[in-house]
C-alpha cells in the first residue's frame, strides 16, 4: 500500500473514531476521583453535586477517594488516566489553582494536564477553635497566642486553602502556632473536636453543623459577606485582614486530551443536575452555592483563581516540594 495513502486512511479513521466515541459515551461506569479522605468538604461536594449525574447520563457514576500528599496522589492519577471521559477529578481551587503557586517539581501539570468539564459549587472557609480555648475573636486569638507562645497547635491539609488561611494569619499578625499536617479535613476536624489541636480552618459545608451545635467556635470566615447562619461571626476582612480569596471552587476536571464532544456531554448533564430542585435544596443545606458554567467559563474562573492564590503564596512565603 502507498505510504501516503496509508497515512491518509489513518487520519480519516481517527476522525471517525472520536465522534463515534462521543456518540456512544458513556457505555460503562464513570469514576470520579476525590483526592482527599471521605467526610471532608471535597468529598461532601462530590457526593451531593454529582448525585444525579449517573441518571442524567444513563450510566452509573462511582466516587473513589484516593487520599494522600495533600491531594496530589489522586490528582496525579487523573492526569495520567486515559483521556476518554471515564475518569474525572473532583478538582478546582485546591488542586488546579493553588497547586501551581506552591509546587515547582510536580510530576504532572495541575493546569496543562487537565481540561475543565463543569463547575459544581463554591464554598468558603472558617477559622475555628476548640471551645476550651478562651478566645471569641481573631484579635483575642492573636493576643492569646502571643501571651502563650507554643501553647496553641493548628492543623489542616497541607498545600490547600485552609493551610494558606492559617499562613495568611501568621504572616499578617506575627503569631507562631505549631502546625500539624493532615491528609484531609475529616481527621483534622476529629482532632480539633478532641482538643488534640486547638485551631483549624475548613469549609462551611463540613464546619457549620459543628459550629451551630457549639462543638467548635468560629472566629472569622473567609467569604465576602458574613454567613447568614452565623450573623455574629465577622469576615476575615472585617477582622482587619484584607486580601484573602473569598471562595473555594469545586469542579469536575478531565485529563487534558479528552475529546471536546465528551466534555460537552458531561457539562450538559452536570449542569442539568445542578439546576434541578432536589440538588439545589441539598446544596443549600450544606451552605454551598451552585455554579453553572461552560467549560470555557470554568477555565477563565480557575485562571483568575490561580492569580489570587499566587499572590497569597508570595505574601506568606509558602513553597512546597
Amino acid at each position: 500500500m502507498n505510504k501516503g495513502f496509508a497515512i491518509l486512511l489513518g487520519v480519516l479513521a481517527a476522525g471517525l473514531v472520536a465522534p463515534a466515541h462521543a456518540q456512544n459515551f458513556p457505555d460503562h461506569p464513570i469514576k470520579i476521583i476525590v483526592a482527599y479522605p471521605a467526610g471532608g468538604p471535597t468529598d461532601a461536594t462530590a457526593r451531593v453535586a454529582t448525585q444525579g449525574l449517573g441518571a442524567a447520563l444513563g450510566q452509573s457514576v462511582v466516587i473513589e477517594n484516593v487520599a494522600g500528599a495533600g491531594g496530589r496522589m489522586g490528582t496525579r492519577d487523573v492526569a495520567r488516566a486515559t483521556p476518554d471521559g471515564y475518569t474525572l477529578l473532583l478538582g478546582g481551587t485546591n488542586d488546579n489553582a493553588i497547586a501551581p503557586a506552591l509546587y515547582s517539581n510536580l510530576d504532572y501539570d495541575p493546569v496543562k494536564d487537565f481540561a475543565p468539564v463543569a463547575a459544581l459549587a463554591t464554598d468558603s472557609n472558617a477559622l475555628v477553635v476548640n471551645p476550651a480555648v478562651p478566645v471569641h475573636s481573631l484579635a483575642e486569638l492573636v493576643q492569646y497566642a502571643k501571651d502563650h507562645p507554643g501553647k496553641l497547635t493548628s492543623g489542616s491539609t497541607i498545600g490547600i486553602a485552609p493551610h494558606l488561611f492559617l499562613e495568611f494569619i501568621r504572616a499578617r499578625t506575627g503569631i507562631d502556632m505549631v502546625f500539624v499536617p493532615y491528609k484531609g479535613a475529616a481527621p483534622a476536624i476529629a482532632d480539633v473536636l478532641g482538643n488534640q489541636i486547638q485551631v483549624h480552618v475548613s469549609a462551611k459545608s463540613v464546619l457549620l453543623p459543628l459550629i451551630q451545635a457549639g462543638k467548635l467556635r468560629a472566629l472569622a470566615v473567609s467569604s465576602a459577606e458574613r454567613w447568614p447562619e452565623l450573623p455574629d461571626v465577622p469576615t476575615l476582612r472585617e477582622s482587619g485582614l484584607d486580601g484573602f480569596p473569598t471562595a473555594i471552587w469545586f469542579a469536575l476536571m478531565a485529563p487534558a486530551a479528552t475529546p471536546p464532544a465528551v466534555i460537552a456531554k458531561l457539562n450538559t448533564a452536570e449542569n442539568a443536575v445542578l439546576k434541578s430542585a432536589s440538588t439545589q435544596a441539598t446544596i443549600a443545606k450544606l451552605g454551598l452555592e451552585t455554579r453553572v458554567l461552560s467549560p470555557q467559563q470554568l477555565a477563565a474562573a480557575l485562571a483568575n483563581e490561580a492569580q489570587l492564590w499566587k499572590a497569597v503564596a508570595k505574601e506568606t512565603g509558602v513553597h512546597l516540594e
